[in-house]
């Protein structure tokens, strides 16, 4: 006879599952948004620097999509949903200042850093409020900030000066 035992898909103390998924959830859609206005500005960028920031922006892309993953993923072991269909990340993630056309990577290159810094505000507010309550999930956007600065310092070394 094969016994089947049922395993329950909350591993942690609800309070902390609600805590990260408060934390994580804005990081998720944020990230979710800057995949695709990152996408939007890879088809779309032009000038002199043209093949160097459209290889970048690919790479930034990829990361932001990796790092949406990693939280989500992050909330979902906790036991609770995360919505990030493209229209509740419309909803939240509010306005890029990506154009919808070709632009200079002039333009492209500082609305893409915009967006950089809009979820580093979310990842630093998910760092301080998951210090006393969940270090795992802390830790989550820990990896997610120090990977994003250093995307973020890759776009601006070719706009400054």
């Amino acid at each position: 006879m094969t016994k089947t035992q049922t395993v329950s898909t909350t591993v942690s103390d609800p309070d902390v599952s609600a805590a990260a998924a408060q934390f994580l959830s804005p990081v998720v859609l944020g990230l979710q948004a800057l995949t695709i206005n990152g996408k939007q500005a890879h088809w779309h960028v032009r000038g002199s620097n043209f093949i160097g920031v459209h290889e970048l922006l690919d790479t930034v892309v990829a990361h932001a999509g990796d790092w949406a993953d990693l939280a989500a993923e992050r909330i979902v072991a906790l036991g609770l949903p995360i919505d990030a269909r493209v229209s509740e990340v419309a909803a939240q993630a509010g306005a890029t200042g990506v154009p919808a056309g070709f632009a200079k990577s002039e333009v492209v290159i500082p609305a893409i850093i915009a967006d950089m810094d809009a979820i580093l505000v979310e990842v630093q507010a998910a760092i301080d409020g998951l210090d006393e309550v969940d270090l795992t999930s802390q830790d989550v956007a820990i990896e997610i900030k120090r990977g994003l600065e250093k995307d973020r310092w890759f776009l601006f070394a070719h706009v400054s000066e």
